[in-house]
């Protein structure tokens, strides 16, 4: 899979893909990762991405024909082995992100994330540019970045090979046939401390037993 980030911060996602699931999958070259800065398609001396919006109001708007420009050039330099790309725009007025939609993801070649800031994205962008429009809550953040840092990863652990054993994904909170959606309490080491024990049945050694004692209906 290939995944295009583009943001205005392009430093802000040098630690956290750089360890753990998703520096895995980009050394296991199942993940190419690849991060635009925005401002390198502003055509003026102040590399300006944004403008006062039509009408009055608070804020600046991120402009449409920096977007578009980036987005192009992105395609321009996609792998021959991509046929399509499927373009997203984090913003606050989205669908709301699920695992089912994590799930969804996983299965396409290729993701352009686009990252907004400001007061929002010109709205041209949602009309004409993406497929998507996502949304990972209903709270106030100060751009899509952190947002785009919570979906790829949870797509990438998604990803074949990426997992070390790829039948936990099948316990995991929130997949579809899990009533209730959280996955069953885990114990471990030491069996008792301060006086706060594991449940005998898990120590019992009856496999029958803990499996119903760990289905998501006792």
């Amino acid at each position: 899979m290939q995944i295009d980030i583009l943001t205005l911060f392009p430093p802000m996602f040098t630690g956290p893909f750089d360890y753990s699931i998703v520096k895995r999958a980009i050394d296991k070259k199942i993940l190419d990762l690849r991060i635009t800065d925005l401002r390198d398609f502003a055509t003026d001396k102040y590399k300006s991405v944004d403008d006062r919006p039509y009408g009055g109001g608070a804020g600046m708007i991120m402009r449409v024909d920096i977007v578009d420009r980036a987005i192009t050039n992105v395609k321009s330099q996609m792998s021959n082995q991509i046929q399509k790309s499927k373009i997203i725009l984090l913003d606050a007025g989205g669908e709301k992100f699920t695992q089912q939609k994590a799930v969804d993801l996983s299965k396409e070649d290729h993701l352009i994330i686009i990252c907004g800031h400001y007061e929002g994205v010109d709205y041209r962008v949602h009309e004409h540019l993406v497929d998507e429009i996502i949304s990972v809550g209903d709270y106030v953040l100060s751009g899509g970045e952190i947002p785009a840092m919570v979906i790829i990863d949870s797509i990438v652990r998604l990803l074949p090979g990426v997992l070390g054993n790829e039948k936990s994904l099948e316990e995991e909170s929130f997949t579809e046939y899990r009533i209730p959606n959280t996955e069953y309490p885990q114990y471990t080491r030491p069996e008792e401390y301060n006086g706060w024990k594991v449940p005998e049945i898990l120590l019992s050694g009856d496999h029958t037993k803990i499996k119903k004692w760990r289905s998501p209906v006792r």
